[in-house]
Order: C-alpha cells, then sequence, then structure tokens
C-alpha cells in the first residue's frame, strides 16, 4: 500500500509498523467516525465547502485523530505540519508560525497539528490566536482531555470541537480483517480467542494492530484459545487519569447509577474504577456522600452503613476492604431516596444570605445581665418542656422575616415518618396561633 506522506519527516526506509502500513489513504477509508466523515458529517461538508476551519479533535487514543488531520490536509491541498505539546515550546512554535508565513507568502497554506494541545498552556493556547486569525494556519488540535476545561476560551471561540468515538467491536473487526488482507494471512484465533483479542484494545485501533502484528510474529501453526492468548499477551490497561476527565466520568457513572437505584450498574461502575486504579478512600468519600446527597432521612442508616465500610476498609486494605465498599454501593442503590434535606439545606444556604445579619427574636435570646434583660431579651420566652405536648409553637424565625418552608420530606421510606411529625407539629403551632 502506498503511503501519501512519503514526503513528511517520518521516514518510510526499512520495516514499518502495521498500524502505518495500514494508515487510511483517504477519509471514507477512516474506520469507526462515520458521524463526522458520513456524507453529512461535518468533516464532510467542510471539505465539500471548500472551507477548511479550524478544529479540536477530543477523542480517546487509537481512534483516528492524527490520521483524519493528515487526510483532510491532504485533501484541501494544505501543507500538513505536526509538532507535539509535550515537547514543543514558544521558541519552536515561534519558528513553526514563522514558516508557516513564508508559506503563506507564495500561496500555500498550512495545516498545523497539535498532539495533546491541552498540554500547552495559557500563553502558550494563546500564541496561535493571531495565526489562526489572519490565515496563516488551520490549527487542528487533538485532546484525551474534555476541551471545555483544558483549552482557552479564545482558542474555543475559533474552533469547532469533534469528538471522536471509542472503537466499537464492529469498527475493530472491520480493522482486524484489514489487517489480514494486507498479511495475506488470518489471525490464528479461534472465534473466542478473537473476540478476546478485540476486547483486550479496549476500543483502541492502534492497540489492536500492535497486537495483531505480535501474533502474527508467533508464526503459529494452529489456533490459538482464549486461554492461550491470556498466557502470551498483556491485556492492554484501561485508559484512566485520576485527575483527568474519564476519572470524573466513571464517578459520574457510579453517583448516578446508585441514585438511579440500579445496583448491578452501581457495582460495574465501582469495579471499574478499583480496577483502573482509583484510590478506594476517594471512593469511600464519595460513597458517602451519596448517602447524605441522595438518601439523607428516607434511610437514616445509609450513613453508618458508608462509615462502616470506609472503617472496615481501612482495617483490611486492598482487596479485601473493597468489598466492604461495594456491600455499601449496594445498599446505597437498594435504599428509599430523597434528596430533600439537600434541597432544604440549599435553600436555607440561600435565604441566610438574602437575609443577612438580621438578629434572632428577642424572645430566645439570653439574658446574662441586667442590661440584657431591660432590653427584652429573653422575655416571654416559653419553655417547650411546660408546654402542653411539650411543644410551644412559638416562632423562632427573625422577627422581620415571614416563616418559610424549607425541609420537604418525601413519601418514601424513613422520611414517610418524619413527614406525619412535620405534619403534626405544624397543626399544634396554628393551633398555639390560634
Amino acid at each position: 500500500m502506498t503511503d501519501l506522506f512519503d514526503n513528511d519527516t517520518e521516514s518510510s526506509a526499512g520495516p514499518r509498523p502495521l498500524a502505518d502500513t495500514l494508515r487510511p489513504a483517504k477519509l471514507q477509508d477512516v474506520i469507526g467516525q462515520e458521524h463526522l466523515l458520513g456524507p453529512e458529517g461535518p468533516l464532510a461538508v467542510m471539505l465539500a465547502s471548500g472551507q477548511i476551519g479550524s478544529v479540536i479533535f477530543w477523542g480517546p487514543p487509537g481512534v483516528g485523530k492524527t490520521t483524519i488531520a493528515r487526510l483532510l490536509a491532504h485533501e484541501s491541498d494544505l501543507d500538513f505540519v505536526q509538532i507535539s505539546a509535550i515537547f514543543t515550546g514558544m521558541p519552536d512554535l515561534r519558528k513553526v508560525f514563522e514558516a508557516a508565513k513564508i508559506r503563506r507568502s507564495s500561496g500555500k497554506g498550512t495545516l498545523l497539528f497539535v498532539d495533546e494541545i491541552h498540554r500547552f498552556n495559557k500563553a502558550q493556547q494563546d500564541g496561535f490566536l493571531p495565526h489562526m486569525e489572519d490565515g496563516t494556519i488551520v490549527l487542528v488540535g487533538a485532546t484525551t482531555e474534555n476541551p471545555s476545561f483544558e483549552l482557552n476560551a479564545a482558542v474555543m471561540s475559533r474552533a469547532q470541537v469533534m469528538v471522536l468515538n471509542r472503537l466499537g467491536e464492529e469498527a475493530l473487526e472491520r480493522i482486524a480483517n484489514r489487517a489480514e488482507t494486507e498479511l495475506q494471512q488470518e489471525l490464528p484465533l479461534t472465534s473466542a480467542a478473537r473476540a478476546a483479542l478485540i476486547e483486550m484494545a479496549d476500543g483502541d485501533g492502534r492497540t489492536l494492530l500492535n497486537l495483531i502484528e505480535q501474533i502474527m510474529a508467533w508464526g503459529l501453526d494452529e489456533s490459538i484459545d482464549p486461554e492461550q492468548l491470556g498466557q502470551r499477551l498483556m491485556r492492554r490497561a484501561a485508559s484512566y487519569d485520576k485527575s483527568g476527565d474519564g476519572h470524573y466520568n466513571l464517578i459520574s457513572a457510579l453517583h448516578k447509577s446508585v441514585r438511579g437505584s440500579d445496583p448491578d450498574a452501581s457495582l460495574y461502575w465501582l469495579a471499574r474504577m478499583l480496577s483502573a486504579g482509583e484510590d478506594p478512600r476517594f471512593l469511600a468519600r464519595r460513597i458517602t456522600r451519596m448517602a447524605v446527597e441522595d438518601i439523607g432521612l428516607a434511610d437514616p442508616q445509609a450513613q453508618s452503613v458508608c462509615l462502616q465500610s470506609w472503617q472496615t476498609y481501612e482495617r483490611l486494605g486492598s482487596p479485601e476492604g473493597e468489598l466492604a465498599l461495594a456491600q455499601a454501593v449496594l445498599y446505597l442503590a437498594l435504599a428509599p431516596k430523597s434528596n430533600a434535606t439537600y434541597v432544604a439545606y440549599k435553600a436555607a444556604k440561600g435565604k441566610a444570605k438574602q437575609t443577612g445579619s438580621v438578629a434572632p427574636p428577642k424572645h430566645i435570646l439570653n439574658a446574662p445581665t441586667n442590661l440584657m434583660k431591660d432590653q427584652g431579651y429573653g422575655a416571654d420566652y416559653a419553655y417547650d418542656h411546660d408546654a402542653p405536648d411539650g411543644f410551644s409553637g412559638q416562632d423562632y424565625f427573625p422577627e422581620t422575616m415571614e416563616r418559610p418552608e424549607f425541609y420537604l420530606p418525601v413519601e418514601r421510606g424513613f422520611e414517610r415518618e418524619l413527614a406525619k411529625r412535620l405534619s403534626y407539629f405544624n397543626r399544634l403551632r396554628e393551633k398555639r396561633r390560634g
């Protein structure tokens, strides 16, 4: 297969990796990103219009970001220049921009592909702006991190963000078929081992091709099964950054699964995070937060279960203590749900901010001095234990403030009982006032 990019800085001499050999020659050959490259996809429409604008490609590794950028430059007749934000500083950027200006003066445009663009700091990102605005470069950035958090608003406003998807099983199978055609040899794998290989790639086309290259190098005469494959190959580590976007996506998935009362999904996301190396103590803290935020007084025992599981983990450590966290997650998923405390507290905080430093009513203030007694502190305070039913019904809000209603218990779990108590006290309060 011919390489469209023989003139690039990459050398074409010597043996080439399979992933490079199978690099698509046309955009329509790219597998797995049809939502961008199909007839109505934004990249296809952009090419058809002849107006190539700056783009940020956001997606996991091995899904075609670099390949699409190369082909975009080729099909729009732009010089392709590739840099990595990891290895490029401001002096290097100035040289890139100067070379692009020289090309532009001779009528040739430049597509500047910046891998790991989120690694550039704010000043470096700002350096692209004038060259994007005057047409010196068409910027195509690639990032595995959420550009909303990692890129400057000014850069974002001048570029379209296009999301590249993790490759599914069908796309990976097509890549495997293409590799077999190129190598003129079928993979020496049983159907179950082939499925295991696809799973090992974990949505990464480059990883799949690298694994296929290893398997073909073994020179096997007979097909091997999943167990034999697992002994020979290491599974690709799950893509996970404890401080990155994937971290927040997975904890969000866990939290929402618990809130949605789905114990199986909750266990799955917990296992995903623990398997990826997440700190179990972080999970213990977040699980306890779920009990407070989404269950609350609908099941007051939920907090105790979480704290006990946290303490159990601290005593046992990993992996045994992780079972205690799993137990807490199951309890929370199946517990009655209420965010009434959360809502009430937010409303109370809003009212507290609104009313500022307004004083409590004088009748509930202590009066340790005669001066304070003369000012009316503590006057007419009703001691609840002396009142009928142990309830005076006095108003404890500031005198200038109408009585608000913050806490509205739900008709689920223990809060059903609390709703009855609240209704009882409200009736007594009205009776005392009457």
